[in-house]
């Protein structure tokens, strides 16, 4: 984008002012919600407590999301404004890495937003974007994130829920859904109800979890082995840790 050049590589917040950048780019294509500004700087200031840094446990849990992804019948990867303004190639090269499917899920949803959005990832290389058939419901939900597709988030046995609502992520987990999900709160419900807790900013995730997916590609002993030893209460410990004690 072109607003990434006005940002200075030598600044302290670089990479920092630079996702800003893209949230506010993100606007004005009509991809992100004027609401995810705000959802981008609560997340900037938990990242700020991180060191704007992959934190060990992080690490661990992005190989252990590879890992579920892997050994998926049907992974998705849910997709909304502020995910797709950010790291839209990334999310396609996750998509191809592993398999599975990529699906636009909104909470401020419009048909016109779900076409864009849908446009941008295929800019960045996807195939096949679902999301705009939403011939599925959540139950329990009364806004439009219940709103799926029968083939796609419906169907899963695995989602990535990246930058996720907490309602939302509970109501997939009480469908038996395995959640991974990405959110530098660990003390959300998001994250407090996921199957892998990501807690790390989506930037950085997305292509560690890429990169954790083609090393453990046709390994399935492998594969199992980090989904055994992961484990979802400690990881959030050493995040809240981390933020509270400073890194």
């Amino acid at each position: 984008m072109s607003d990434d050049a006005d940002v200075p590589e030598s600044h302290p917040r670089y990479e920092s002012l630079l996702t800003r950048h893209r949230i506010e780019a993100g606007v004005d294509m009509g991809i992100t919600s004027r609401q995810g500004l705000i959802a981008q700087g609560r997340g900037e200031a938990y990242d700020y407590l991180l060191g704007e840094a992959t934190i060990n446990s992080a690490d661990r849990a992005e190989r252990a999301a590879a890992a579920y992804l892997l050994r998926a019948d049907h992974a998705v990867v849910s997709v909304n404004g502020n995910a797709a303004a950010l790291v839209p190639g990334e999310l396609v090269a996750l998509a191809e890495a592993t398999g599975a499917d990529l699906e636009v899920n909104l909470f401020d949803r419009t048909e016109k937003r779900i076409e864009r959005i849908a446009d941008y990832l295929r800019e960045h290389g996807a195939e096949d974007v679902k999301g705009l058939t939403a011939d599925d419901r959540i139950p329990g939900l009364d806004h439009e994130r219940a709103k799926v597709d029968a083939d796609g988030i419906g169907d899963a046995d695995v989602v990535l829920v990246p930058l996720e609502d907490g309602d939302r992520a509970e109501a997939l987990g009480e469908l038996g859904k395995t959640e991974l999900v990405v959110d530098l709160n660990p003390l959300s419900r998001s994250a407090q109800v996921a199957t892998v807790p990501i807690v790390d900013n989506i930037v950085r995730a997305i292509p560690n979890v890429t990169e954790h997916a083609r090393d453990l590609r046709g390994d399935p002993d492998s594969q199992q082995e980090v989904i055994d030893s992961f484990d979802a209460e400690t990881a959030l410990t050493d995040a809240e840790a981390a933020i509270r004690g400073g890194v």
